[in-house]
This record gives structure tokens, sequence and C-alpha cells, in this order.
């Protein structure tokens, strides 16, 4: 996509000193403007706006960089979030799906836990659940 910053990235228009690992479909690289030390952004050299656009194939050509730069994180820190936002309301900021992967440490400040803030009825999962399986068949 001609304006969006991470295929500026890929297409090297955007000069990156932070990529850690590259392979012909991904691309992970330091986050500018990390949570945590090793914050690590991991993009497909493909763009798609949000996950949902993306086929079991794609999806598994990324959770390949995904995997390795995991196990390569995990060495080096006491945990991991794995976050991947989808639209402005969920938090996605720049429009072309991207994973997360934020080193946790001991001590670091952060919560381990989703704060729940609703309260979900029973009916109300019933009805989600019968809406999703019937997009699913």
């Amino acid at each position: 996509m001609k304006d969006c910053i991470f295929c500026k990235i890929i297409n090297k228009e955007i000069p990156n000193d932070k990529i850690i690992y590259e392979d012909e479909y991904a691309l992970a690289f330091l986050d500018i403007d990390p949570l945590n030390v090793g914050h690590t952004l991991i993009i497909p050299k493909k763009h798609f706006e949000t996950i949902d656009e993306m086929s079991p194939e794609e999806f598994s050509k990324l959770s390949k960089a995904i995997t390795l730069v995991s196990k390569g994180i995990m060495k080096l820190s006491d945990g991991l979030n794995l976050l991947q936002n989808n639209k402005k309301i969920g938090g996605q900021v720049i429009p072309h799906v991207h994973f997360h992967l934020v080193p946790r440490y001991k001590g670091d400040g952060h919560r381990p836990e989703w704060i729940r803030k609703h309260d979900i009825s029973e009916e109300q999962s019933k009805e989600f659940l019968d809406k999703i399986k019937s997009f699913l068949k």
C-alpha cells in the first residue's frame, strides 16, 4: 500500500536499523516506542490491514517468524505477551497487520492479567456463540 509506513519500511523507502529478522514473507524489528526492552513488531511483507484479510497460508508463513523470534525473546526475558490489534477500536494504530512481541521481566511494573470491566451475561454469550457458529459454517 502506497502510504503505509510498514510497507515503506519493507520496501526500504524508510531506513530501519532495528531489524532483527527477515525472510521472504515477514519482517521483525524493534518497536520505535517500546513497552519493554526488546518489544518487537512482526509484520507480513504483503499488505493486509486486518488479520481476517489473511488466508491460512499467509498466516502460516507469518507464524514461522513469530515462533522463531518468540523463542529468542523467551531466552532473554522472564515471559512474553503476544498482542495483535485490529481496527482503531481494537487499538490498531498502523493499518497493516502486525504482532507485538513484548518481553516481560520480573518487576517491570506491567500487570500480568487482563482487566475485566464488564459483566457479560450467559444470554449475551449464548447469542454471540450462535452467531459466530453460523458465520463459520
